[in-house]
Order: structure tokens, then sequence, then C-alpha cells
């Protein structure tokens, strides 16, 4: 495989650095999280009007600019290594590729290029307490309802005007603020059981939406109640929603991984720099062999694994093992950053704790890792047969 990167993918990385730096320093990033939107909404319109991130993976029919899964992971390590606030998660690496897979050709055309401008933000509503299974990271999604029996969820009724949607969702990315919400619902009774997809916009009467506290926040999350709340049918019937909710899965995985690794190489950095001129006996604490040893470990971890994530940025079916390497990395680095910091890395005021909460609220919302990797295992069929 070719690991090198194209001139214009490298001119999405250079750009896209400079505007973060510049615009979501730590203090920038703690201003825009304590907005009611949750992130800095005049960065958001540079990042989607000026550059198009929101659209790099969209057609160029819909006004996307028609790249791929390899331009994606790209930005989202750059907003990684800020830890910037931002709806590019839910929106397009979430709820646009289920639009753009299952939707009408009436709804692509109304939706997508107001997704690709940055002028509609979306999320992606999946019941339970398990976003990893609904999109196939660490199980089979199969196995996974959108609703009914003891699950609650959210069921879907029929009614001479469309559907109805009555039901709970909690840990909704972005919910709160989105503009339009993809939610998934179970139809059909027991007769005809089923997952379908709905779009239910922002707006709807019956729709009630709250944002709950979280431990990272800079990734905000919302509880979301629909009460008889109008919604449309994404597509027609019959429908493949699990697999699309596993394909999007596979692609968000490489995005995610990618912004993992950003987060835990700008820590790596931050930590290099601080042993570097923290003096400890009359010297830099970095010059003792023992503290060489530990940043060096950290510098190949990181290295093996964004080696593994530009891979599966290209070949997204590895997603969930480069994902399960990245989220362990950034968590022994963000562990690793707190500890080499000394008593200043245990303050509110630092930014070292914002990495250690992004660790571990990832690894809560995407793993964890060691079920990443059982998945992985499953669908190459390193221990038995291939995994549908």
């Amino acid at each position: 495989m070719d690991a090198a990167f194209t001139a214009e993918q490298d001119e999405i990385r250079r750009t896209l650095r400079e505007l973060l730096a510049k615009r979501s320093g730590p203090a920038e990033v703690r201003a825009a999280v304590a907005t009611p939107e949750g992130y800095d909404t005049d960065l958001w319109n540079r990042m989607s009007g000026t550059l198009g991130l929101p659209g790099l993976a969209l057609p160029e029919e819909y006004g996307g600019v028609g790249c791929g899964p390899a331009e994606l992971a790209l930005a989202c390590e750059e907003t990684g290594r800020a830890l910037a606030p931002s709806p590019l998660l839910a929106t397009a690496l979430l709820a646009a590729p289920a639009i753009c897979a299952l939707g009408a050709e009436r709804q692509r055309a109304d939706l997508l290029p107001r997704i690709a401008d940055g002028s509609l933000t979306c999320a992606l509503a999946v019941p339970g307490t398990s976003l990893a299974l609904a999109l196939g990271l660490t199980g089979d999604n199969q196995s996974w309802v959108a609703g009914g029996g003891r699950a609650g969820g959210v069921q879907a009724r029929a009614t001479d005007e469309g559907w109805q949607l009555y039901g709970e969702v909690t840990q909704v990315l972005d919910g709160h603020s989105a503009g339009l919400l993809v939610v998934a619902a179970h139809a059909g009774g027991f007769a005809r059981s089923r997952t379908l997809l709905f779009l239910v916009r922002g707006e709807a009467a019956g729709l009630v939406r709250v944002r709950q506290p979280t431990l990272d926040t800079t990734r905000t999350q919302a509880s979301i109640q629909l009460r008889d709340v109008d919604a449309e049918l994404l597509g027609e019937e019959p429908v493949d929603v699990l697999g699309t909710l596993a394909a999007t899965g596979r692609t968000a995985a490489a995005a995610l991984a990618a912004e993992a690794i950003g987060a835990a190489q700008a820590a790596l950095d931050r930590t290099v720099e601080y042993v570097g001129s923290r003096e400890q006996f009359g010297r830099p604490v970095g010059s003792f062999q023992a503290v060489k040893h530990r940043v060096a470990d950290l510098y190949v971890q990181v290295e093996a694994a964004r080696s593994l994530t530009y891979g599966a940025a290209r070949e997204p079916a590895i997603g969930a093992l480069a994902l399960a390497a990245a989220l362990e990395a950034l968590r022994t680095v963000a562990g690793e950053t707190i500890q080499l910091h000394g008593g200043i890395g245990f303050t509110w005021e630092h930014e070292a704790h914002l990495y250690i909460k992004r660790a571990t609220a990832d690894e809560l919302l995407f793993g964890p890792a060691r079920r990443l990797r059982e998945r992985a295992a499953q669908m190459t069929g390193l221990f038995g047969e291939v995994a549908a």
C-alpha cells in the first residue's frame, strides 16, 4: 500500500491545522463548550463554508467535494489534535452517509447540499446505550434492535399522513443542537419487525431535547424524547438499515481513530516540551534516562497506531482494529501526560485533563478496545468463519 499523501491531502491538513491553531487553542475550546451549541459557530462556518469539511466525502452532484474516507480522516486528525468541538463527527461521519446511502433522490437533493455547505447539521439517534454495537464496531449489529421489549427504544407507527415516532434516545452526539435528526426506530410490531431510519426536523412538535452533562465536555451529548413526533421515512422500503449502519461504522472508525491519534500526538508534543524545560536537581527532567524511555515508548505506540489508522482510511474493513489501537494509544499517552507533568497535570487550569477525559469518553462510546479487536478478528475470520 502506498502510504504517501497527495498534494491535495497535505493541503487539507495544513490549512485546517493553521485555522485551528488560531481559533481553537485551550482557552477557545473552553469558551466554545460553554456556549449553548457546545461549539464555536463562527469556527464551524469557516470549517464548512471556507474549507468544505462536511462535504469532503459527499458526491459532487450534491455540492460535495467528492473525496473519500482518507481526506475525512485527515481532517479529523487535525480536529482531534486541537480537541476542537464541532458537529463534524455527528454530521459528516454518522448521519450524512446514511442519508447518502438510503435516501430517496428528492431527500438527497434537499439535504446533502445543505450538509455540504454547513448550513444543516445532523445527528444520528440510535436507541440503547451501545452506539458501537449499532454501528457494527463491537459486534454483529443484527442482534441490535431500535426498540421493543424491555429495552424501550423508539417505536414507529404508520399514520394516514406518514409516520409518527414515540420513545427516547440517550447519548445522541450533538443531538441538542442538530437541525436534523436521523432516528433509528422499530416498526411493524412482532409480525413485521424491522428497524428503519426516519428524518425528524429539529423544530418538530413533540420533540424534547436536553443537553446532558458529559465527562468529555468537548463531545456534547443529548437525550431526546419523541412524543408522537411526525417523521419522514428515509428512503423507500425495503432498505438494508443494519447493513448501512455497519458500513457507516467502518468508515467512521477510521476517522475516529485518526481523531484519537491527533489528540494523542498533541498530548505527546506537550509532554515532550514540558519535560525538556522543567528542571529538577539542576537539569531538565527529560534528560533522565527513565523519562526518555517512557517518552520513547509513547512515541512508538502512537506511530504504530497512526500507521494502522492511515491503512484503515484507505481500507475501512480494518477500521475497528485501527480504532482499538488508537484508543489505547490515546489512553496511554493521556495518562502519562498527567504523570509526567507532575502536580500541574492534575489541575483544572491545565489542559492535560481534557485528553484523559477524551480518551475515557471515546472508549465508553466506541469501545472498549478489546471488543473492537474481537470484532475485527471475527470480520477477518481469524478464529474461524468470516463474520457477516
